[in-house]
């Protein structure tokens, strides 16, 4: 970051810090908000024509503002992607706002283009019994076959992320009534889990032909690493191809078909929220869409036509 003053570098480091050890970002979630926030400084530096520091930075007005994301929006970055680098931007502000009363009012104020946020595409309740009692099909070793069962059973039935899935340890074996996972941001939560899903993990670790000691993964690799992503991937690609189903029947799938089927039987939202380890409700709002739009899709097939 050239240009900028010594303690405004110094305030990007401690507020990175701070995201980290306060809030429990992702490492991923730090350096995707230091690349924007950078990029904001480096824009302004330029804009301004100075060095920039806090007080600089203090000075900027809703029409800076307005510059910085007109440049965004001319070297092409997407209305979704603009959001995000505000966000970060604001997020910085309003930490030193609260730091060192730094005036961050125009920055703040600054409203991001409005896009339209991608629903989730679940599957239907059918086709996500059809995908649990095909994916066993799709490999001849039975160990194997087994696990891919366990970990599609615990996606659906407990509306893991595959990272959580195949981040249990093995001593989480036997799996217990509720489970506690680690979730994005370091966050913790308790997860119910459903019998079919400790009977599935149960027969995998009965099959399972490598040891499983407590403090390491409990699904492996065929080699008997910790398995990798892209195996369930190709499984649920197999069975998606089986069964005829979209693309978009992935392993991701299988965690919005949880919340949409669970909010479908009248599922609370913020219970949904809180299973699914959503930071905020407006994330796990977007099911409630997906559950409009499949009872239109019902209405305008069953409505006789006039």
């Amino acid at each position: 970051m050239t240009l900028l003053s010594p303690g405004l570098v110094d305030a990007v480091a401690r507020w990175l810090d701070h995201l980290r050890a306060i809030d429990g970002t992702a490492p991923a979630t730090q350096m995707a908000y230091a690349r924007d926030v950078q990029g904001f400084l480096a824009f302004m530096t330029g804009h301004m024509g100075e060095s920039l520091g806090e007080a600089a930075l203090a000075r900027l007005t809703v029409s800076d503002m307005r510059a910085w994301l007109a440049h965004e929006r001319g070297r092409g970055v997407s209305a979704r992607s603009l959001a995000r680098e505000l966000s970060a931007v604001k997020n910085f502000a309003g930490w030193m706002a609260e730091r060192d009363g730094f005036d961050a009012t125009a920055i703040l104020a600054a409203r991001a283009p409005k896009y339209r946020r991608k629903l989730p595409r679940p599957l239907s309740e059918d086709a996500a019994k059809a995908v649990l009692g095909a994916v066993e099909f799709q490999s001849d070793e039975p160990w194997i076959a087994a696990r891919d069962v366990a970990v599609v059973t615990l996606l659906y039935g407990c509306g893991l992320r595959i990272s959580e899935a195949l981040g249990l340890t093995a001593a989480a074996h036997p799996l217990d009534e509720v489970i506690r996972i680690r979730g994005k941001g370091e966050k913790e939560r308790i997860v119910p889990v459903l019998p079919a899903a400790r009977s599935a993990v149960a027969d995998y670790v009965d099959l399972c032909p490598y040891d499983l000691p407590p403090e390491e993964a409990l699904f492996r690799g065929k080699r008997g690493g910790a398995l990798n992503q892209r195996m369930i991937a190709r499984a649920m690609e197999r069975t998606r191809l089986q069964l005829g189903l979209p693309a978009t029947a992935t392993p991701h799938a299988l965690r919005h078909s949880f919340a949409t089927h669970l909010l479908g039987a009248g599922g609370d939202l913020r219970a949904i929220q809180e299973l699914l380890g959503h930071a905020s409700l407006s994330t796990t709002q977007a099911y409630t869409a997906v559950d409009a739009a499949r009872l239109m899709d019902v209405y305008r097939s069953a409505h006789p036509k006039a």
